[in-house]
Order: structure tokens, then sequence, then C-alpha cells
């Protein structure tokens, strides 16, 4: 879940500098429409509008989130929160004999019996560099052959980027603190010169002759519209995150893993954890199931992409790189409990056992699961950089007699949109990709649910992920003959295309024409894709496993000639 340093770094420096403010969007503008609104939502609130107009009323569907955790008490998503009919809570007593004690709203794979958890864990790149390092222990290169010699010079790759973005993220960290250190005095001189606690834009002309190194310091943050008090905020957050960079993520010496109690190096290892789905820091997970259903029409907080829905929270990622023995489990105990989509908004640049991953992944499409991945932060070319886990099998996967499978069909990888218009309509951290990322949808100032019944705004397209689950959401509630492969045909062919339209290419000044940033070529329509399903023939997976998200009742449906199940 970890963003890459440049890209913390260049959103400082941009609050810091003399960037121009953000204009405000649209309140709750991820559910708005294009058409009738002139905002690039995903069309939501026209969607259910149509469909109730319809009479089509929708079954409940379960949506799991696979993330840092979700409050489950939130006022604005207790009622639509998973719960397992069989199983009765806090009783220590495993009564649906699933292998998973007490998971009432899902289950904690980060978490140990005793019920502590892990906050922080290591980046894939560290663990790896771990793994080698003591594989390679007074080796002599030179007598090396085979395999061996190809995985030490595998080791050799890994060692440079370690040390690298261990050297960069001190670097980093030094410079921050320098900008922070002139920032901050230049309020201290301001406050001594003025006699005055909180320093406003309006006290720069004053500024100026009293003090004008301070005043021309602050000048640049307050054009930017950042005040005393974000500037504090800013500082304690960007501290921490590099802390928390040199401390857990880029330190090879920390292991959190002794808190699960499992053992990390076996890989079939299914039942371990705890049933806390909220953990330490659920702010991203219900950020982001917030965004997929937060009850709508309640009066309170926001609306939600999608009605119908119940969330099953599946904790597996931590403030660092959640582990691919973690993710595969997940995915799997979604799958088993009844998830028909499952939102993933995380993702790493290395999967040293991406295999164990791709089989869960296969699991979900045997059994008819939609899955929804976030395409990343870093700005960058998923075609040609690599972002864990995606849609390709590392061992393709037999269909028919002599066919082969090397792609995921139940898979969509999402990048993210801006509410603006024009040449910066796709979000200048999003990842991108021709081939590799199918479609954009909302990601930038997302207000949403974060824990404590309160509400804030985040965004990335960790965001931009959900907002496309709730849309995938509102087709399997309301069309639930079509499969997880239809549903997703359904929408990559019912985008508002961007045509000719030219934008920033993310990360740069570059122009490209929004067509090569993306599969679909077009933005996520919730509108356009339920015109579509009214007239797609379902094709349902004979092996789909569903559960009754109201009433626990396990239902195997198999299609008949391509007819409703």
């Amino acid at each position: 879940m970890n963003f890459k340093l440049k890209t913390l770094i260049a959103a400082l420096i941009l609050a810091l500098s003399s960037a121009q403010a953000q204009q405000k969007a649209p309140e709750n503008w991820f559910t708005l429409d294009p058409g009738t609104d002139k905002v690039a939502g995903t069309g939501a609130d026209a969607a259910l509008k149509t469909l109730k107009e319809k009479g089509k009323k929708g079954q409940t569907i379960i949506v799991a989130v696979l993330d840092s955790g979700v409050d489950a008490d939130h006022e604005d998503l207790k009622p639509i929160m998973w719960v397992n009919p069989n199983e009765v809570p806090n009783n220590g007593i495993d009564e649906d004999g699933n292998g998973y004690v007490d998971d009432i709203h899902g289950w904690n794979f980060i978490g140990g019996k005793d019920g502590k958890n892990v906050h922080h864990d290591t980046y894939e790149l560290t663990r790896e560099y771990v793994r080698l390092k003591n594989r390679f222990a007074g080796t002599e290169p030179a007598k090396l052959y085979g395999d061996a010699k190809k995985e030490y010079a595998y080791y050799e790759e890994i060692k440079k980027a370690f040390e690298e973005r261990r050297a960069e993220a001190e670097e980093q960290k030094a410079g921050m603190e320098s900008q922070f250190a002139k920032v901050g005095n230049a309020f201290a001189a301001a406050q001594k010169a003025l006699n005055k606690k909180e320093i406003v834009e309006a006290d720069m002309e004053a500024l100026k002759k009293a003090d004008k190194d301070a005043a021309t310091t602050l000048e640049k943050l307050f054009k930017n519209g950042v005040t005393q008090a974000d500037f504090e905020e800013q500082k304690a957050e960007a501290l921490e995150y590099f802390n928390g960079q040199l401390n857990y993520g880029l330190n090879p010496d920390y292991n959190p893993r002794t808190i699960v109690g499992d053992n990390p190096n076996d890989v079939n290892e299914r039942f371990y954890g705890n049933n806390d789905v909220q953990g330490p820091d659920a702010f991203h997970g219900t950020h982001v199931a917030g965004i997929i259903a937060a009850v709508r029409n309640n009066d309170i907080g926001i609306r939600g992409v999608a009605d119908n829905v119940r969330i099953m929270s599946v904790r597996c990622v931590p403030d660092g790189d959640e582990r691919d023995k973690d993710v595969a489990n997940a995915i799997r105990y979604a799958v088993d409990n009844g998830a028909s989509i499952i939102n993933m908004s995380f993702g790493k640049g290395y999967s040293p056992n991406k295999k164990l991953v791709d089989d869960a992944i296969k699991y979900a499409e045997e059994h008819d699961v939609l899955l929804i991945h976030a395409a990343g932060n870093d700005a960058e070319n998923n075609d040609t950089d690599p972002n864990f886990p995606n849609d390709m099998y590392a061992e393709p996967m037999k269909k028919g007699l002599f066919g082969k499978q090397k792609n995921a069909t139940n898979w969509m990888e999402i990048g993210a949109l801006s509410w603006k218009s024009g040449e910066k309509r796709v979000a200048s951290f999003s990842n991108y990709g021709k081939k590799n990322v199918d479609l954009f949808s909302p990601g930038v100032a997302i207000y949403s649910t974060i824990p404590g019944s309160k509400y804030g705004n985040a965004q990335g397209t960790s965001m931009a992920a959900p907002a496309a689950a709730g849309v995938a959401a509102i087709l399997r509630a309301h069309y639930p003959e079509l499969s997880a492969e239809q549903v997703r045909e359904v929408m990559m062919k019912s985008v508002v295309p961007q045509n000719d339209a030219e934008v920033f290419k993310p990360g740069t000044t570059e122009k490209v024409n929004f067509s090569e940033l993306c599969a679909s070529g077009g933005v996520v329509s919730a509108t356009n894709a339920v015109a579509l399903a009214d007239k797609t023939k379902a094709k349902r997976n004979k092996k789909a496993i569903w559960r009754d998200a109201g009433l626990g009742k396990m239902v195997k449906i198999k299609a008949k000639d391509g007819g409703k199940a």
C-alpha cells in the first residue's frame, strides 16, 4: 500500500511552494453524472434512479474490502456491514466450521490469537533483501552455477535497489526536515515580529516591513492555500512517513510477524489471525468501504456508489507491503464466505510468491467473483513497470484441450480520475497502461467515511478502485444473471469515451491522447453500464457460489443455455 518516495516528495514540495491552490471539488462528486451534473463522476445517482423507476429492486450482494481494516461501527457503515449469520459473536466457538472463530464481519490475517495486531511491516523489497542476504551469507559467487548463479544475480539487483532506496529515504528526510525548519523559523520570526500566535495571509504586508525574508517564505505558502495549521499537519505527516520508512519499511532488522504467530515460510497455511477487522489504523479501509456503499439517503455523511451491498472486511494490508500469503488467503476467505466482488486498493513492486496469489485469483475466477484492483500511485506505466498483484498469470491456466489462458478474466485494473475537465482530468499521480489499466474512475478529492463516525478527504487509485467496485456492485445486485466476466465486459464497453482528448501524462507536463493511458479509452459510467446490462444476454459461470447476504444461505447457481439462473 506504500507510495514511492518521489510521489510524496513531489506532493509536499508542491504544497509548500508557489503552486496554485486547487479549486474545491463538488460535493459527493464521485456519484454524480457527466451528463446531468457536468462532472465526471460514476453516474451512480442517476443509474440507481433509473433502476428504481424501472422497478428493479436488486438483490443484496457482498463486497469484500481487502484492506487495512474497516470501522464496523461507523454511523454510515454499520447498517451495511456483512454479519456472518452462522456465527455467534465472541463465544470462542467456530459454529460455521469455516476455520475462523467468531468471524462476524470478516477476518484479520495480520493479527494474533492474543488479539494483538500488526500495524507496521517491512516492504517486500526489504524482505527479499533479508531473505537473499541470509541465503548467500558466506557464499563465493565464482563457485555458483545454474539456478544458484541466477538467483545470486537477482540478489545483487535487490541489494542495490534496497541500498539505494534506503539512502534515498535518508536523504529525502534530511531535505524535508531542512525545508520544514526554514518554514518553521519563518513562522517563529513572524510571531515575534507581529506579536501574535497565529499568522495569516492578511499579515503579509505588515510582515514585509518587519521581516522581509520571513514574509517571502510564508507568502508562497499562503498563495497555495496552505495555512499555518495546514503546515503543522503536513510536517507531522511527512516526518511520520519518513520515520516509518526508516524504522519499519526499510529496516531489515524489523520483524512484526511474531505477532501473528504463523510460519511465514509456510505459504499453504490458511488458518491464523483473529477477528479484529478494524485493527490499529483503519483510515484507509474505512474510506474505501464508504466509497463503495456508505448508506444512501440517510441524511448523514455521504452517499456511497451502490446500494444493496454488505461490506465484508478482510484485513491483510499493514502500513508497509502486504504479504502474498495473506493476500491469497484473504481472497479465498472472501470467495468461500460469499463475496461476489473483491476490492483491493493496494499494490507493490515485488511478489516472490506470485503463483500463490495467482492460484487464489484463479479460485475466485472459477467461482465467478469479480476482482477490482487499484493501478497504483507512482505515475508509472503498468505495461512496463510491475505492479502486484495483477491479472497476468505466472503459469498460464489450461483452457480446453490445447489452449492456455494467460490473464484472469475476472480482473479490473483502475486508474484515478480528477473531477476537473480538460487536460487535467487524469490524476497526476495515477499509474496508467494502454494494456494493463482497464479504465479510469474518480480518485481525487474523495470525501468519505473515516474511523470514529467521522469523514475526510483522501485521493489515490485506492479511491478510484472502490468507486468502480461500486458500479460493479450496482450491476451484480440488479443483474445477478450476468457473470463476473460479463460485468467486466459491460463496464469496459460502457465507459464514457474520451475520444481524442489530450491530457497530461501522469507525473509529467507531456500531453498524450487519453486512449494511450488505458485499454478502454474511457472513464467508468454506471448509467451507460446499466443501459448496456439491459441488453446483455446472461452467461452465468456454472461454479459460481453466492451467499444471500441477508439470510446467509449458500446457493449454487447453474446456468442453462445462457439463460437466467
